[in-house]
């Protein structure tokens, strides 16, 4: 069978990819999922090889060989420039008449607004935020670390707590529960043996994130350490909304403000307060809400309005997702 689907919807992260074929009705004729999408570690045609092998997949499932439109939300695309080169990567492979390629944060946007309107604050591994109106303005943040003026995310939050836990136990900081609910995480004793285990490799790089939680549930029993981490990190999410909002001209219109990602769907009570009560401050017209609906739905929907697709149609296509999801 030929061109059948008019959206290939690719949404693509660090942990995984996610892809579905959609019908211009909003029917979604196959899903798939595929590996980690990275290429800044293994360069762009390697990654663009792992979208590739979940594109075979949903295409040979929906049975077609091409679409109208490839809409991709790619992790690592955090520069124009990235998204150019992603984009002429992706349209090499010819899965769709058009490609247009946005960071996966639009993703989750989209996936928690009925129409293009409103701004997301992504707080997972990283931390991110964009905007958008209709008609296709946005706002964004170049989001790739402390170059680029970031604070946050679940891997800053661990190296956070780790500064002031060794720095408790040593003298050269006050003192915090940090110092004895970290190491007590991967059963050590102290933070010098933390710092020895981490140092040497006998704890893995890769298991620090495991230590956002602990700072969270250490800011919840009181520490005043761990619960400043946790209301610095507030004001970021705060900060960063607020000029999104500012610079959409949106904070005079009541404007939902989606909350993503691990750290800020986890549900800490500290955090979520903190975040609604400086955004009813600071952007009273401002709804927050933490988005749960899948983001390969927002890359869905971006393709949808990029073809001017009705409004049944999308409906259909949420209905699907929300079917999926329960």
């Amino acid at each position: 069978m030929g061109l059948t689907g008019s959206v290939l919807a690719i949404d693509a992260g660090n942990s995984k990819t996610d892809v579905a074929v959609v019908a211009a009705d909003g029917t979604v004729l196959a899903t798939a999922r595929g590996g980690e999408f990275r290429p800044p570690t293994v360069g762009v045609r390697a990654a663009v090889d792992t979208l590739a092998r979940a594109v075979a997949e949903a295409y040979a499932r929906a049975g077609v060989t091409a679409v109208g439109h490839v809409s991709a939300c790619l992790a690592n695309a955090d520069l124009p420039v990235e998204e150019e080169q992603l984009a002429a990567a992706l349209h090499a492979r010819a899965w769709g008449s058009s490609v247009e390629v946005r960071n996966d944060t639009f993703a989750i946007l989209r996936a928690g607004v009925a129409e293009p309107r409103g701004v997301a604050v992504v707080c997972g591994a990283g931390i991110n935020c964009v905007g958008m109106r209709p008609g296709g303005r946005t706002a964004r943040f170049p989001a790739i670390g402390r170059i680029s003026g970031d604070w946050g995310g679940g891997w800053f939050l661990a190296e956070e707590a780790l500064w002031h836990a060794a720095r408790a136990e040593d003298g050269r900081g006050g003192p915090t529960e940090l110092a004895r609910t970290l190491p007590a995480h991967f059963g050590l004793d102290s933070m010098y043996a933390l710092i020895e285990a981490l140092h040497l490799g006998h704890v893995e790089h890769a298991r620090r994130h495991e230590l956002t939680p602990v700072l969270f549930a250490t800011a919840a029993a009181g520490d005043p350490v761990a619960r400043r981490i946790v209301d610095r990190l507030a004001e970021e999410i705060t900060t960063m909304a607020v000029v999104a909002l500012t610079r959409l001209d949106l904070l005079s219109e009541e404007t939902p403000v989606l909350l993503g990602g691990g750290v800020l769907a986890a549900g800490h009570a500290q955090l979520d307060d903190a975040v609604r009560q400086l955004l009813a401050e600071r952007a009273p017209k401002a709804v927050p809400r933490v988005v749960r609906e899948r983001p390969v739905l927002g890359a869905a929907l971006l393709g949808m309005d990029r073809l001017g697709a009705a409004a049944a149609a999308q409906e259909r296509l949420r209905a699907h997702f929300a079917h999926d999801a329960s």
